[in-house]
């Protein structure tokens, strides 16, 4: 995936072509390294993603039935999966701030000078494209957990 971003990203600054093109001017001109430029932030990014959306969810489940805030349906796995969606976004948004500052090529010689930059121009600064990645994530958390529930519906566990 990381190999694809980089590629694009590159292909956008200097070249038209196709991708395999692409891959060996970057090899020859940057380097192999330059193809997984970012992969540790998105790694950290994905492991956080997944507690966010997976822990959310059922803690927020539990909870809400519990507490009888919401029955166990539709409208119910939506709320629970909104939330979990949001949770992830918030959790996971510094990792694809910094991720994508240290994609964008030379302007930081690592994870951690970026992290100092951007923590520099103030602790929201980590939080830039919020809003267009929660839209993103939730529909795909919301949907995705609400067809869970229908399959363990249609498919109980023994």
């Amino acid at each position: 995936y990381e190999c694809s971003v980089v590629i694009k990203q590159w292909y956008q600054r200097r070249v038209r072509g196709n991708v395999v093109d692409g891959a060996v001017r970057i090899v020859r001109s940057e380097g192999l390294a330059t193809l997984f430029r970012g992969v540790g932030p998105n790694m950290g990014r994905a492991a956080l993603m997944n507690i966010g959306q997976a822990a959310f969810y059922d803690q927020t489940k539990d909870t809400l039935l519990h507490w009888e805030v919401i029955g166990d349906n539709t409208a119910g796995h939506f709320t629970c999966s909104f939330i979990a969606g949001t949770a992830a976004t918030v959790i996971t948004q510094p990792f694809d701030v910094v991720k994508t500052r240290v994609m964008q090529g030379s302007r930081y010689s690592g994870v951690i000078q970026c992290i100092v930059a951007t923590a520099k121009e103030g602790p929201m600064s980590f939080f830039k494209g919020f809003v267009p990645a929660w839209i993103r994530l939730s529909p795909q958390t919301i949907l995705t957990w609400i067809l869970l529930e229908k399959l363990r519906k249609v498919f109980p566990a023994s």
